[in-house]
């Protein structure tokens, strides 16, 4: 009977796992997700951004107001990084040749993923959620490495 009951609670936690485990190819997935975001700036596509992103994406970071010195929270949405993606290396110079697109995924539960991306000067900490089977970003928290340039 003992080994009964340790057999129903080894399958109960086993059966557990399995619904909220993540899948290799949503890691991919999920993996593809932080790597549009960088690379949508580095190619000039928005396509891949709004790829992406989900619709209602934010992204926010710290700012400082140079006449104050007073720090405070900036925000960018989805709509405006769609815009950047169109514009921001137009001129090919702001990534260097080989840039910088370090993804790591920090944890992942059901539908829900925390990301971390490591790209030449900044780190951006991302929660991508699956909605409708697709991986999208809906959060991004981001700072320069060297935070005086905030």
């Amino acid at each position: 009977m003992k080994q009964f009951s340790i057999f129903l609670v080894c399958l109960f936690f086993s059966i557990n796992y399995g619904v909220n485990a993540q899948t290799q190819q949503d890691s991919l997935n999920i993996r593809q997700a932080a790597l549009d975001y960088i690379e949508s700036q580095h190619n000039l596509e928005p396509e891949q951004f709004e790829r992406a992103a989900h619709p209602r994406m934010v992204k926010r970071t710290f700012w400082t107001n140079k006449k104050t010195k007073k720090e405070y929270l900036k925000e960018t949405f989805t709509d405006a990084m769609i815009l950047l993606a169109e514009t921001y290396n137009q001129n090919g110079d702001k990534f260097p040749e080989n840039p910088t697109k370090k993804v790591i995924i920090l944890d992942v539960f059901d539908k829900t993923a925390s990301v971390k991306l490591i790209a030449d000067e900044w780190i951006d900490y991302m929660h991508i959620v699956k909605l409708n089977g697709k991986w999208q970003i809906v959060n991004v928290l981001w700072q320069f490495k060297d935070s005086g340039k905030h």
